[in-house]
């Protein structure tokens, strides 16, 4: 894998830097390499051909891209329910998205956050503010409170990659790198925190700093941001690989304006359990109770096994969170059959509304 680090103290409105330019440029060089035999059977000629037309346009195009990302650093609140699984403060990566400095990035990041500072290539602090938290895609938007003068990235379409396109991630901040992937799977994603969401893009080979990290193709467009680091990156039944999941910025398209104006998406307003549940042998275990959260108050324990939700059997994440939310009403009764050990229970769990329980910073 090619890796590099982003050069500190570059201006990135109009240089990246000699060492910078020299990384991308190589990258550029490789991923023109990798997709040479695809594009030359398409064209009816020799590979070799595939790496000349355009090099310098996607080199610049790169750099504009690799230039958006900028390191996030961020404090929750000291009473913040999310620092028990997320730690106080946090760090990562996010993405300049328009020219007044909105910064895209990935939501557990700026969760219940009360101070967030962007890092940019000089290692420059801006100070931001969190704009939206969305549960439903697991975006987070923050704004930063002083001009950034960056060029904004250009958004592509996650839906329209191809497994043997190759892919360029970037992080930002004081460790800012850049390295070559590929797509090895494209499908739905069922987190055990009560997440689900279609169209999740999982690359190789796995980079550690992915919180928010920046997915770009070969033309420099955003196609994703970095989640998670996964152990089944090819999908349920293939051999084990560890690599990425993305959330797709296909997702952001439609619902970025309602983002930027409430602050989450209406997706976001769904029944919440505070139950965090894995499947395993064909059923859904529990092993995490939330906290304060409608399961722990109706009783609900780690190893319970779910079986069914209102009356219907359940033995994947997907259809317990399709059951859970199928009304859209935030609020209302849920009856758990569950078995503990070799006895049933029956659980009545009133479900809250999640972006309710939330710490806010004072004033926001």
């Amino acid at each position: 894998m090619l890796h590099a680090r982003r050069d500190a103290g570059v201006d990135v409105g109009r240089t990246l830097g000699r060492l910078v330019g020299l990384a991308l440029a190589l990258l550029l060089v490789a991923m023109a390499t990798l997709a040479a035999p695809a594009a030359a059977v398409g064209r009816g000629r020799p590979a070799s051909s595939a790496t000349e037309p355009d090099l310098d346009r996607k080199v610049q195009a790169l750099a504009v891209a690799n230039g958006a990302v900028v390191g996030l650093r961020s404090v929750a609140l000291s009473e913040a329910r999310s620092i028990e699984t997320l730690g106080r403060e946090r760090q990562g990566s996010g993405v300049v998205i328009d020219a007044e400095g909105l910064v895209l990035t990935i939501g557990y990041l700026v969760l219940e956050a009360d101070e967030v500072d962007l890092v940019l290539a000089d290692e420059r602090l801006v100070p931001a503010r969190v704009v939206a938290y969305d549960q439903a895609s697991g975006f987070g938007l923050v704004q930063a409170l002083m001009p950034l003068k960056l060029p904004p990235a250009r958004f592509g379409h996650s839906g329209r990659l191809s497994s043997d396109e190759p892919l360029l991630i970037a992080s930002g901040g004081e460790d800012a790198a850049v390295s070559l992937a590929h797509m090895v799977s494209r499908r739905a994603f069922s987190g055990f925190w009560e997440y689900y969401i279609e169209g999740a893009l999982f690359t190789v080979p796995p980079r550690a700093d992915h919180s928010g990290a920046a997915l770009f193709n070969g033309d420099g467009e955003l196609l994703g941001i970095g989640s998670l680091i996964v152990g089944d990156a090819l999908g349920p039944g293939r051999p084990r690989l560890a690599g990425n999941m993305f959330v797709p910025i296909d997702l952001l398209k439609p619902i970025l304006s309602e983002l930027r104006e409430h602050g989450r998406s209406r997706q976001s307003r769904r029944p919440w359990l505070g139950v965090n549940c894995v499947e395993r042998d064909g059923q859904l275990q529990v092993v995490r109770i939330t906290r304060d959260s409608p399961a722990e108050a109706a009783g609900l324990q780690p190893g319970d096994r779910i079986v069914r939700i209102d009356g219907a059997g359940i033995t994947a994440l997907k259809t317990f969170y399709a059951a859970l939310w199928r009304d859209g009403s935030p609020e209302r009764e849920v009856t758990l059959e569950v078995r503990r050990g070799q006895e049933s229970h029956t659980l009545k769990v009133y479900a809250m509304d999640r972006m309710k329980t939330l710490r806010q910073p004072q004033g926001i």
